[in-house]
């Protein structure tokens, strides 16, 4: 057994006497002939296996595990995902303390491998009562710029790019919902490797670069979802982006209509997007074609294939820029431009302007209290029976939107960071599953919190805004 393997064994035990068996570890290298390295708070078995000629395995040959028990290690794990095929790489993240961290990344030398994986890995019981989770796993090519001009248009911020970083291959962006000739403050850029992704992100990340006079804001994107082929080939709903705020669902489903009449079964639009339901999948696929690129009240659509939310995967892990497939492309900020921390105070009523827009909530009710008299007839109702303009709360009026659209009810995810003066802020992310597959995967205000109140309220406030009136 060489020094090197030893090394990766022995580096992470030296707190741990007795939680993990290096015997164990050794003669699964003996059997199988990988060598085993630890670096960066990895440790590494095989990439690539013995005997391996060529370039590593394409795209979408690893697979992501989550919630692995912190004592069990590659002589346990190993042998496990083998079912599925030949590991290519097996990089289990470790603690200084010894441990795993609970998550693992798996790739494959197929595609075809990693999907059996899933398949027959996901939600397996790896001890009595310890289910781990398995999905695909992406390596993170495109990055997210914030505070760009909004009448910058897609050549010039390729450009500017591509002075400032190397390795671009593309630049993304979005026209103004509200007004086609800008862009929406923010884009995503492509780049040819998670390497020169990284790079590029380690350059611009301090906070201080700045384009064109204005100090930009950079963060992973999440890059599109990964669908299977099989699950694709029976996708009857097309994704429609670019459309006008004024664009009635009416207007879509007549437009989407015209090509062969009584081929559409409902549109759902949203803001500046919509889905368009249709019968039967090959109606939708020949639509697809016809309409992509068309006018519709003067605006050039975009149509894709939607792509449906495999509710099994909708976990994810976002670690150093990679990330599960529940993730989505496109991430929307409000005013990425006001990057500097503002005193949030008492929060704006529902019906106030945000950000210089008017919020889709309707006035406030009156608030006042009224004596409750005993023997006073009271009647059990549900919430939902009320009208909108019942809830002062933003939390509450999110959650009546989507019980009248007939979706689940919103998620909430919280974060922190620390201030400079060592205060917690906090804010709130939230995923609407039912429309998780659209251009919004998620919804985040631009601004922290320094109580889980105003954060949760914030953050529903900055999510119905996006969402369009009732």
């Amino acid at each position: 057994m060489n020094e090197e393997n030893t090394d990766g064994i022995n580096g992470c035990s030296k707190v741990r006497t007795g939680t993990q068996n290096e015997a164990a570890l050794l003669a699964l290298m003996e059997k199988t002939g990988y060598n085993m390295v630890q670096e960066n708070g990895q440790r590494k078995f095989g990439g690539p296996p013995p005997g391996w000629e060529g370039p590593p395995p394409p795209r979408g040959c690893e697979v992501f595990v989550g919630k692995i028990p912190r004592d069990m290690y590659e002589d346990e794990l190993v042998p496990v995902f083998e079912r599925a095929g030949k590991i290519y790489e097996f990089r289990l993240m470790m603690e200084f303390s010894g441990e795993n961290r609970g998550y693992a990344f798996v790739m494959y030398t197929t595609k075809e491998e990693a999907q059996l994986a899933i398949r027959i890995l996901n939600n397996y019981e790896i001890r009595p009562g310890k289910f781990i989770g398995v999905c695909v796993s992406l390596d993170n090519c495109r990055l997210f710029i914030g505070a760009i001009p909004k009448e910058k248009k897609k050549e010039e911020i390729l450009d500017e790019m591509k002075k400032v970083t190397e390795g671009v291959v593309d630049v993304i962006v979005y026209p103004s919902a509200t007004d086609k000739t800008k862009n929406r403050g923010f884009a995503f850029v492509e780049y040819e490797s998670h390497r020169a992704a990284a790079m590029a992100r380690r350059k611009l990340i301090p906070g201080t670069f700045q384009l064109w006079g204005h100090t930009i804001q950079v963060d992973w994107a999440d890059p599109e979802k990964e669908v299977d082929e099989e699950t694709m080939q029976r996708v009857k709903v097309l994704y429609v982006r670019n459309l006008m705020i004024s664009t009635t669902e009416e207007t879509i489903k007549a437009e989407f209509n015209k090509f062969k009449p009584g081929t559409v079964e409902r549109v759902k639009k949203l803001r500046d997007y919509a889905f368009v339901h249709f019968f039967n999948r090959e109606d939708a696929v020949a639509a697809m074609s016809v309409m992509n690129g068309k006018f519709i009240d003067g605006a050039s659509i975009e149509v894709t294939l939607a792509k449906p939310v495999n509710k099994e995967n909708t976990w994810r892990q976002h670690l150093n820029g990679q990330i599960s497939p529940s993730s989505e492309n496109l991430i929307v900020f409000a005013n990425k431009e006001e990057s500097h921390p503002k005193t949030l105070g008492k929060l704006p009523t529902l019906s106030a302007r945000l950000n210089g827009q008017h919020s889709p909530s309707p006035p406030e009710v009156e608030r006042y209290t009224y004596p409750f008299y005993p023997g006073t007839k009271l009647t059990p109702i549900s919430m939902y029976s009320l009208k909108s303009s019942h809830f002062n709360s933003a939390v509450m009026h999110l959650d009546y939107y989507c019980n009248k659209n007939n979706w689940a009810p919103p998620e909430y995810y919280l974060y922190s960071t620390t201030s400079q003066d060592g205060k917690v802020l906090l804010v709130y992310k939230i995923v609407i599953p039912a429309i998780a597959n659209g251009s919004q995967s998620y919804f985040m205000p631009d601004k922290l919190c320094t109580t889980l109140e105003d954060a949760k309220e914030l953050a529903a406030h900055f999510t119905l805004l996006h969402l369009g009136p009732f």
